[in-house]
């Protein structure tokens, strides 16, 4: 299969520098913006949006709880009219910006506590998946690629969207095809490790769980991280095993 590249970015605040977006943005093929409610400001979303058209990478949303304070890594306990509400207002704000840019909105992908909660509570992503249907432009949903990936599409087939799958290059997953919990023994690999299952993944559709047994995704994007320069490197290196 030939995998996207996707990276959080626009991640910054004011002053505050998050991440390595200009070294970041030539080797992937989709920018996922962070608009405003975690991280990211009007200025920084236009400045990252201006770096993405410098380099035609693909645009998404990347809408979160309204939680600056913690980098949207915490749940809260919002009801499914405010989900829709707020998925509307970040993706709107960054479509926007885009389209007085020229640029187009391709899809959404939810941050942080967000994204966790949309893939283990149904009313989640069901509001997150109304939002996106009624939104003004036709835009694709991406969420994490998982065994259930066939229940998410003919949920979203329901509503008339498409779905971009996501796996994750330096993350262990367990049997059920969860990422491994940060605090649990190898949860995060190694840079070799890492590039042994993007190969997994790019020539055989699996990846090795952590008790040893071969798990298929389909997966249509690779999430990539750039927040440092040996992460950049590592970017670098699964662009070039990928198109190789």
């Amino acid at each position: 299969m030939t995998l996207l590249l996707n990276c959080d970015l626009g991640e910054s605040f004011g002053s505050w520098t998050m991440g390595m977006d200009a070294q970041v943005m030539p080797h992937i093929d989709q920018a996922n913006i962070a608009c405003g409610f975690h991280a990211g400001d009007p200025l920084i979303m236009s400045n990252t949006l201006e770096l993405a058209k410098q380099h035609q990478v693909r645009i998404g949303a990347h809408p979160a709880y309204p939680d600056l304070v913690g980098f949207g890594r915490r749940s809260m306990n919002c009801s499914t009219d405010e989900i829709k509400a707020f998925i509307t207002y970040q993706t709107a704000a960054l479509g926007g910006m885009a389209q007085s840019m020229d640029l187009s909105l391709e899809y959404v992908k939810p941050h942080g506590a967000l994204y966790n909660d949309m893939m283990a509570k149904d009313n989640i992503r069901h509001a997150i998946m109304d939002a996106i249907a009624s939104f003004h432009l036709p835009i694709r949903l991406m969420l994490q690629a998982t065994p259930n990936a066939d229940r998410h599409r003919e949920e979203a087939k329901e509503r008339g969207i498409e779905l971009f799958f996501e796996a994750f290059a330096d993350r262990c997953y367990d049997d059920d095809g969860r990422l491994l919990a940060r605090t649990k023994a190898g949860a995060v690999h190694s840079r070799d490790k890492m590039l042994e299952q993007v190969k997994q993944l790019s020539e055989d559709g699996t990846v090795t769980t952590v008790s040893g047994k071969l798990l298929p995704l389909q997966a249509d994007t690779l999430c990539v991280h750039g927040d440092n320069i040996e992460g950049v490197k590592a970017i670098a290196a699964i662009r070039e095993l990928i198109t190789s």
